[in-house]
């Protein structure tokens, strides 16, 4: 096959998903096993979807990690879980203050999403007041938006996150169906799913997202990319292993920055509308190449993620000025 048919067949999957048709399985395949020559064609072919929908605006996130460690979860990628052997800092959810001097530090970072993320299978009542009260004082002071990520809910916490003003909850799908177990077994796939929907009824905007690299097939890669849109996640987190030792997937390393450019190209056509968030993990796998995920990601975090440390803050500002986009400075 020549250059031009396979450029023009990446370009035909760029014409489907701004015209609204559904890219197939076999498209969404051919995706993440195209050759590495073809990387450029078909980052190409993603930033064309990318721009029609949002231009060459960047959403900026920043996470405050509001509760460290303590978790019962034995999840097998996160250095908090109750099965990890690693030097994480333990704490209880940080008091009122703090979370709102958090936001106003991610103002002064143009970040438009400020995301309070809390370690443990859901939220204890106190834990879920202490969140809400300084929900209320930033909404209150600062044109930002929420995001809570705190776990398991009931209906009756995501009702109460709402009323505070909690504009989004994130609680990531991560991988496919039938390869979940492999990755956690305190919890399963469908609580992940009944969270989601959960969310969504109380009125808060769903978000949730995959970590890559985590031992799946590439089947596997597109089933969960098919999932998050049949669940009508309205962001997108797309996180890249970052194998921490001394968690039992400490020994994966089978990323390489092509893949992983590969891999936000087929989340941005399976799901063109969506905000497609180059997430953590970019820096140590995509390298010097973390510039060429914006052609398919609308949105970064900056700074810290939970327990590894992010590039600063000011880079990811260079590095979105230097390729000629810009951020955008209010995600209201």
């Amino acid at each position: 096959m020549s250059m031009m048919m396979v450029e023009q067949d990446w370009l035909g999957l760029a014409r489907k998903a701004i015209a609204g048709e559904s890219i197939t399985r076999e498209e969404a395949l051919s995706v993440i096993r195209a050759d590495d020559d073809e990387v450029l064609a078909i980052m190409d072919a993603a930033f064309r979807v990318r721009k029609h929908f949002y231009g060459k605006k960047v959403k900026l996130n920043l996470i405050i990690n509001a509760k460290s460690g303590l978790c019962p979860e034995d999840c097998g990628y996160c250095s908090q879980s109750r099965v990890a052997d690693t030097p994480v800092t333990k704490y209880p959810l940080l008091e009122k203050g703090v979370l709102v001097d958090g936001a106003r530090k991610a103002m002064e970072m143009q970040v438009g999403t400020y995301c309070i993320v809390a370690s443990g299978r859901g939220p204890t009542n106190r834990e879920l007041n202490q969140v809400i009260e300084a929900v209320e004082e930033i909404k209150s002071t600062m044109p930002m938006k929420i995001c809570a990520c705190l776990g398991i809910l009931s209906e009756e916490q995501a009702k109460r996150l709402k009323e505070a003003g909690v504009d989004r909850y994130n609680h990531n799908l991560n991988t496919s169906a039938d390869h979940y177990s492999h990755i956690t077994s305190t919890h399963t796939y469908e609580d992940r799913i009944e969270t989601v929907e959960t969310a969504k009824y109380a009125g808060m905007s769903p978000c949730s997202g995959v970590i890559i690299g985590m031992g799946e097939s590439d089947e596997q890669l597109v089933d969960v990319a098919f999932a998050l849109r049949d669940i009508d996640a309205d962001s997108i987190p797309v996180n890249f292993l970052n194998a921490i030792p001394g968690t039992p997937l400490e020994k994966l390393s089978n990323l390489d920055p092509r893949r992983c450019l590969k891999a936000l190209a087929l989340f941005r056509f399976v799901c063109p509308t969506k905000e497609i968030r180059a997430s953590g993990g970019r820096e140590i796998n995509l390298r010097s190449m973390q510039v060429l995920a914006l052609y398919a990601a609308n949105s970064v975090f900056v700074g810290d993620y939970l327990t590894t440390e992010g590039q600063e803050a000011s880079a990811d500002h260079a590095m979105i000025e230097d390729i000629g986009f810009e951020i955008e400075r209010c995600a209201l």
